[in-house]
């Protein structure tokens, strides 16, 4: 079995438990500025946005529009856009980066890792050997690519579908 660590995370899963903040994707879904929020694409019921804590680059996350915790609470229009979205992002990010493979998921509660208690699920591009030495004994990650270029190329890819 390997593992994937990402010590880099502990940071933000720390803090995220905080209360005195708004839930980010709320204030991402509401806002009209994409690029401060890293959205890359808007439909009616759901957003994919960036991570701004990414595994890898291009890892993204689509999200209902309305804060919901379980897919349970999710209409039949919120469930048929995010699952349109997941299939549209799995295709844009292997035009885009060519992975290997992807993991799709979701963690829903904080004991299962979810750093926020809006649904959203996680798309991370995966490529042989991306966990490095870096990332498991330095607790330094190795993004080969700043975010806002990655916002770039997934904005311009996604404005094209």
């Amino acid at each position: 079995m390997r593992n994937l660590f990402a010590p880099w995370r502990k940071t933000y899963i720390q803090n995220a438990h905080k209360k005195d903040r708004d839930c980010f994707i709320c204030v991402a879904a509401n806002s009209s500025n994409d690029e401060e929020n890293l959205i890359v694409k808007r439909g009616n019921f759901a957003i994919i946005i960036l991570n701004r804590y990414p595994y890898n680059s291009g890892h993204i996350m689509i999200c209902p529009k309305r804060h919901v915790k379980f897919p349970y609470d999710l209409n039949k229009d919120e469930q048929t856009e995010i699952m349109y979205f997941l299939g549209l992002a799995v295709k844009v990010l292997e035009t885009v980066y060519h992975p290997e493979g992807f993991n799709i998921g979701v963690n829903i509660g904080r004991a299962a890792g979810a750093g926020e208690e809006h649904l959203h699920f996680h798309i991370v591009p995966r490529w042989g050997g991306d966990t490095n030495f870096m990332s498991v004994f330095g607790e330094t990650r190795v993004i080969p690519e700043a975010i806002e270029e990655t916002y770039k190329k997934l904005k311009e890819a996604f404005s094209k579908i």
